[in-house]
């Protein structure tokens, strides 16, 4: 088990930068995968970043090129640096933690941090 708290969400105009910060409960070294979703007013939650451990990481069309996801395993911590930013990226984001135990799939959220762009 495990648990996530996100720090970093806020006011934005259009264009500038935040950075996401998602702090685990327990060493994140051995946790099949980390990543970010967001949720905008009507829609569906949906993947923004994932690292899948021993995989490559994943990105949405949408984010490509403008949000970078990182990871400091001493600091139990996985960012979200976002750059370039639009209004459509406007969304709650929540923390995702996924953990394998034989054949089962755990899954883990945080409680969300809402990022506005808007000028």
């Amino acid at each position: 088990q495990v648990q996530l708290v996100e720090s970093g969400g806020g006011l934005v105009q259009p264009g500038g930068s935040l950075r996401l910060s998602c702090a685990a409960s327990r060493s994140i070294f051995s946790i099949n995968s980390m990543g970010w979703y967001r949720q905008a007013p009507g829609k569906q939650r949906e993947l923004v970043a994932d690292m899948p451990s021993g995989s490559s990481i994943n990105y949405a069309d949408s984010v490509k090129g403008r949000f970078t996801i990182s990871r400091d395993n001493a600091k139990n911590t996985v960012y979200l640096q976002m750059n370039s930013l639009k209004p459509e990226d406007t969304a709650v984001y929540f923390c995702n933690a996924k953990i394998t135990r034989g054949n089962i799939l755990y899954t883990y959220w945080g409680q969300g941090t809402q990022v506005t762009v808007s000028s």
